[in-house]
Protein backbone atom coordinates (compact mmCIF):
# COMPACT_ATOMS: atom_id res chain seq x y z
CA UNK A 1 0.00 0.00 0.00
CA UNK A 2 1.46 3.34 -1.02
CA UNK A 3 0.87 5.94 1.65
CA UNK A 4 0.35 9.53 0.59
CA UNK A 5 1.54 10.98 3.88
CA UNK A 6 4.38 13.51 3.87
CA UNK A 7 6.21 12.41 7.01
CA UNK A 8 8.74 15.24 6.74
CA UNK A 9 5.99 17.88 6.63
CA UNK A 10 4.22 16.12 9.50
CA UNK A 11 7.44 16.21 11.55
CA UNK A 12 7.72 19.94 10.83
CA UNK A 13 4.24 20.35 12.34
CA UNK A 14 2.51 21.47 9.16
CA UNK A 15 -1.25 21.61 9.62
CA UNK A 16 -1.88 20.48 6.03
CA UNK A 17 0.16 17.32 6.62
CA UNK A 18 -1.82 16.59 9.80
CA UNK A 19 -5.12 17.01 7.91
CA UNK A 20 -3.88 14.69 5.16
CA UNK A 21 -2.89 12.09 7.77
CA UNK A 22 -6.32 12.24 9.38
CA UNK A 23 -8.10 12.10 6.01
CA UNK A 24 -6.03 9.15 4.89
CA UNK A 25 -6.30 7.07 8.08
CA UNK A 26 -9.52 8.19 9.78
CA UNK A 27 -11.72 5.29 8.64
CA UNK A 28 -9.12 2.63 9.40
CA UNK A 29 -8.24 4.10 12.79
CA UNK A 30 -11.90 4.54 13.75
CA UNK A 31 -12.76 0.98 12.70
CA UNK A 32 -9.80 -0.40 14.63
CA UNK A 33 -10.85 1.49 17.77
CA UNK A 34 -14.47 0.47 17.27
CA UNK A 35 -13.38 -3.16 17.01
CA UNK A 36 -12.06 -2.91 20.56
CA UNK A 37 -14.23 -0.42 22.45
CA UNK A 38 -17.56 -1.43 20.84
CA UNK A 39 -19.19 1.97 21.13
CA UNK A 40 -19.23 4.52 18.30
CA UNK A 41 -18.90 7.64 20.44
CA UNK A 42 -16.13 6.14 22.56
CA UNK A 43 -14.34 4.91 19.42
CA UNK A 44 -14.48 8.44 18.01
CA UNK A 45 -12.90 9.76 21.22
CA UNK A 46 -10.17 7.11 21.15
CA UNK A 47 -9.53 7.76 17.44
CA UNK A 48 -9.02 11.44 18.22
CA UNK A 49 -6.52 10.44 20.91
CA UNK A 50 -4.74 8.27 18.33
CA UNK A 51 -4.33 11.16 15.91
CA UNK A 52 -3.18 13.53 18.63
CA UNK A 53 -0.65 10.96 19.84
CA UNK A 54 0.56 10.31 16.28
CA UNK A 55 0.95 14.04 15.67
CA UNK A 56 2.69 14.76 18.96
CA UNK A 57 5.07 11.79 18.73
CA UNK A 58 5.73 11.71 14.98
CA UNK A 59 9.31 12.77 15.63
CA UNK A 60 9.79 9.40 17.34
CA UNK A 61 8.64 7.56 14.19
CA UNK A 62 11.85 5.95 12.94
CA UNK A 63 10.46 4.76 9.59
CA UNK A 64 11.64 1.21 10.25
CA UNK A 65 8.08 0.07 9.57
CA UNK A 66 5.40 1.69 7.45
CA UNK A 67 3.52 4.65 8.86
CA UNK A 68 0.28 2.66 8.69
CA UNK A 69 1.81 -0.06 10.90
CA UNK A 70 2.93 2.60 13.36
CA UNK A 71 -0.49 4.27 13.51
CA UNK A 72 -2.26 0.87 13.89
CA UNK A 73 -0.02 0.17 16.89
CA UNK A 74 -1.01 3.50 18.42
CA UNK A 75 -4.71 2.75 17.76
CA UNK A 76 -4.47 -0.65 19.43
CA UNK A 77 -2.55 0.71 22.40
CA UNK A 78 -4.96 3.62 22.89
CA UNK A 79 -7.98 1.30 22.57
CA UNK A 80 -6.64 -1.16 25.11
CA UNK A 81 -5.66 1.68 27.46
CA UNK A 82 -9.18 3.09 27.17
CA UNK A 83 -10.71 -0.30 27.99
CA UNK A 84 -8.42 -0.66 31.03
CA UNK A 85 -9.30 2.84 32.27
CA UNK A 86 -12.99 2.19 31.77
CA UNK A 87 -12.87 -1.10 33.68
CA UNK A 88 -10.84 0.47 36.47
CA UNK A 89 -13.47 3.21 36.85
CA UNK A 90 -16.28 0.65 36.85
CA UNK A 91 -14.69 -1.33 39.65
CA UNK A 92 -15.00 1.71 41.86
CA UNK A 93 -18.47 2.66 40.71
CA UNK A 94 -21.34 1.87 43.05
CA UNK A 95 -23.72 0.69 40.36
CA UNK A 96 -22.41 -1.53 37.61
CA UNK A 97 -24.12 -2.97 34.61
CA UNK A 98 -23.98 -6.72 34.23
CA UNK A 99 -22.36 -6.66 30.79
CA UNK A 100 -19.65 -4.13 31.63
CA UNK A 101 -21.59 -1.30 30.04
CA UNK A 102 -20.28 -1.80 26.54
CA UNK A 103 -22.70 -0.75 23.86
CA UNK A 104 -22.30 -3.04 20.89
CA UNK A 105 -25.39 -2.03 18.99
CA UNK A 106 -23.15 -0.54 16.32
CA UNK A 107 -22.18 -4.03 15.17
CA UNK A 108 -25.65 -5.16 14.30
CA UNK A 109 -25.99 -5.02 10.59
CA UNK A 110 -29.34 -4.13 9.19
CA UNK A 111 -31.06 -7.34 8.22
CA UNK A 112 -33.17 -7.75 5.16
CA UNK A 113 -36.17 -7.49 7.41
CA UNK A 114 -36.53 -4.87 10.09
CA UNK A 115 -38.71 -7.14 12.13
CA UNK A 116 -38.12 -6.47 15.86
CA UNK A 117 -37.53 -10.17 16.56
CA UNK A 118 -34.73 -10.31 13.94
CA UNK A 119 -33.11 -7.22 15.41
CA UNK A 120 -33.33 -8.65 18.92
CA UNK A 121 -31.72 -11.93 17.79
CA UNK A 122 -28.92 -10.05 16.01
CA UNK A 123 -28.25 -7.90 19.06
CA UNK A 124 -28.17 -10.91 21.37
CA UNK A 125 -25.84 -12.78 19.00
CA UNK A 126 -23.45 -9.81 18.85
CA UNK A 127 -23.46 -9.47 22.65
CA UNK A 128 -22.67 -13.17 23.07
CA UNK A 129 -19.77 -12.93 20.61
CA UNK A 130 -18.44 -9.79 22.26
CA UNK A 131 -18.57 -11.34 25.74
CA UNK A 132 -16.74 -14.40 24.40
CA UNK A 133 -14.07 -12.22 22.77
CA UNK A 134 -13.52 -10.40 26.08
CA UNK A 135 -12.46 -13.77 27.56
CA UNK A 136 -9.64 -14.19 25.04
CA UNK A 137 -6.10 -13.30 26.05
CA UNK A 138 -5.21 -9.81 24.83
CA UNK A 139 -2.83 -10.96 22.07
CA UNK A 140 -5.44 -13.34 20.63
CA UNK A 141 -8.13 -10.66 20.83
CA UNK A 142 -5.91 -8.15 19.02
CA UNK A 143 -4.95 -10.62 16.28
CA UNK A 144 -8.46 -11.87 15.59
CA UNK A 145 -9.93 -8.36 15.69
CA UNK A 146 -7.39 -7.09 13.17
CA UNK A 147 -7.98 -10.12 10.93
CA UNK A 148 -11.73 -10.63 11.12
CA UNK A 149 -12.97 -7.09 11.74
CA UNK A 150 -10.30 -5.02 9.99
CA UNK A 151 -9.65 -7.59 7.25
CA UNK A 152 -5.87 -7.32 7.57
CA UNK A 153 -3.57 -10.03 6.27
CA UNK A 154 -1.40 -12.11 8.56
CA UNK A 155 1.63 -10.25 7.22
CA UNK A 156 0.11 -6.85 8.10
CA UNK A 157 -0.89 -8.09 11.55
CA UNK A 158 2.61 -9.47 12.17
CA UNK A 159 4.07 -6.02 11.48
CA UNK A 160 1.54 -4.28 13.71
CA UNK A 161 2.00 -6.74 16.55
CA UNK A 162 5.75 -6.95 15.96
CA UNK A 163 5.74 -10.74 15.76
CA UNK A 164 6.18 -13.46 13.15
CA UNK A 165 3.51 -14.51 10.67
CA UNK A 166 3.48 -18.00 12.19
CA UNK A 167 2.81 -16.46 15.63
CA UNK A 168 -0.13 -14.53 14.17
CA UNK A 169 -1.47 -17.71 12.56
CA UNK A 170 -1.16 -19.47 15.91
CA UNK A 171 -2.84 -16.63 17.83
CA UNK A 172 -5.77 -16.54 15.41
CA UNK A 173 -6.10 -20.32 15.40
CA UNK A 174 -6.13 -20.46 19.21
CA UNK A 175 -8.60 -17.57 19.35
CA UNK A 176 -10.94 -19.35 16.93
CA UNK A 177 -10.73 -22.59 18.92
CA UNK A 178 -11.41 -20.82 22.22
CA UNK A 179 -14.31 -18.83 20.71
CA UNK A 180 -15.73 -22.01 19.22
CA UNK A 181 -15.65 -23.68 22.64
CA UNK A 182 -17.05 -20.65 24.48
CA UNK A 183 -19.86 -20.20 21.98
CA UNK A 184 -20.62 -23.92 21.88
CA UNK A 185 -20.83 -23.99 25.68
CA UNK A 186 -23.05 -20.90 25.69
CA UNK A 187 -25.49 -22.23 23.10
CA UNK A 188 -25.53 -25.67 24.68
CA UNK A 189 -26.60 -24.06 27.99
CA UNK A 190 -29.18 -21.75 26.47
CA UNK A 191 -30.86 -23.98 23.91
Amino acid sequence: MVESIDITALKRGEEKAFKEMVDYFQDRVFNTCLGFVKNRMEAEDVAQEVFMEAYSSVNHFREEASFSTWIYRIAITKSLDYIRRKHRKKRFAFFQQNDGGNDIRYSISHTETNHPLSQLEDKERAEVIYRAMKKLPQSQRVAITLHKIEGLSYKEISKIMDTSISSVESLIHRAKMKLKKLLYDYYKRTL
